[in-house]
């Protein structure tokens, strides 16, 4: 058995009421310790994903087995629990609303159905991937998922796929450096990535077919090493940061903009609120893979405003 199957089957194992989010739950809003960042929901497993989606943040809630929405009240509802065991998932909706689960699982892409069953999306049998990871949808309504080794002997094993429109299914990428969250530009022109193991956001033109070229470093983030992303009005990103315990916004080149530091791994963050200026930020404790469990249960999510208004996909 694999290190990584054996925590999945510890996630599972865990996913109870210990630290389980109930349907509806209300959590009052605090202030933190930094200035301008709120608390705004608490005793998560490990928020990863997170989405603004019909006037409310929803995520996955990584060891719990849920998809989670929670509004600006902190009122939050489980909207999805999974039937299988994975670590991690995420989410995203195509164009006629549908939602995409991507995970470990042996069904890697599903598609919830109008009745909230779970269904086959595409087949990514055949792509070179252990394991998956992220997924963003852009306005044409092609899928990029991204997935590889995930670390091991060859830490760029990496790769980006496209699950286009008519169902068809490519390789669009490779030799990536542990590839975590994606963006996509509001004309549909740019796609962004974060490279962990590489420490930079690489981008990549989109063809009109969803092909991806002329591979390039958009940003060389020094020690940053960059989990998911979110990008705004102005040109920059958002990416947050698990060992640095922050979530730091950067300019092409790489310039520096603006740092939120926290008291824990910051694992995702997206911009949304009802004017898409309210930063929403995922940080839970990490303590690697073999200590990943004492981390469940610290889970947050944290906001505050941002300069920017957040555009594109997600």
């Amino acid at each position: 058995m694999t290190q990584r199957t054996t925590l999945i089957r510890m996630c599972a194992a865990s996913a109870g009421a210990k630290f389980a989010i109930g349907q509806n739950r209300k959590v009052t809003t605090k202030q933190s310790s930094a200035p301008g960042l709120k608390t705004l929901l608490t005793g998560l497993g490990f928020g990863e994903s997170p989405r603004w989606h019909k006037g409310r943040l929803w995520f996955s809630n990584w060891g719990r087995q849920e998809i989670v929405a929670v509004d600006r009240k902190s009122n939050s509802e489980v909207m999805v629990r999974l039937p299988f065991a994975s670590f991690p998932f995420s989410i995203a909706w195509l164009p006629n609303g549908s939602l995409l689960i991507l995970s470990t699982s042996d069904r890697p892409l599903m598609r919830q159905e109008s009745n909230g069953t779970l269904v086959p999306h595409a087949d990514l049998s055949e792509l070179p991937a252990q394991t998956w990871n992220e997924i963003v949808v852009d306005g044409r309504g092609n899928a990029y998922v991204n997935g590889g080794a995930m670390g091991g002997a060859n830490p760029a094993s990496g790769i980006i796929a496209l699950v286009a429109s008519d169902g068809s299914v490519r390789q669009v990428a490779e030799g990536l450096a542990f590839p975590n969250g994606m963006a996509v530009t509001p004309d549909n022109s740019t796609l962004i990535l974060a490279e962990s193991f590489g420490k930079r956001l690489t981008a990549f033109d989109i063809a009109s077919s969803g092909n991806l070229s002329n591979r390039r470093v958009w940003a060389d983030l020094k020690d940053g090493a960059p989990d998911g992303i979110t990008a705004d009005a102005e040109g920059a990103v958002w990416y947050a940061d698990v060992p640095n315990k922050r979530c730091v916004r950067v300019r092409q080149g790489g310039e520096i903009l603006q740092t939120v530091n926290v008291d824990r791994g910051c694992f995702a963050c997206m911009l949304g609120g009802t004017d898409r200026k309210t930063l929403f930020i995922m940080a839970a404790e990490w303590h690697g893979f073999e200590k990943m469990m004492e981390g469940l249960g610290t889970g947050q999510v944290l906001t505050i405003k941002a300069p920017a208004t957040g555009v594109g996909w997600p």
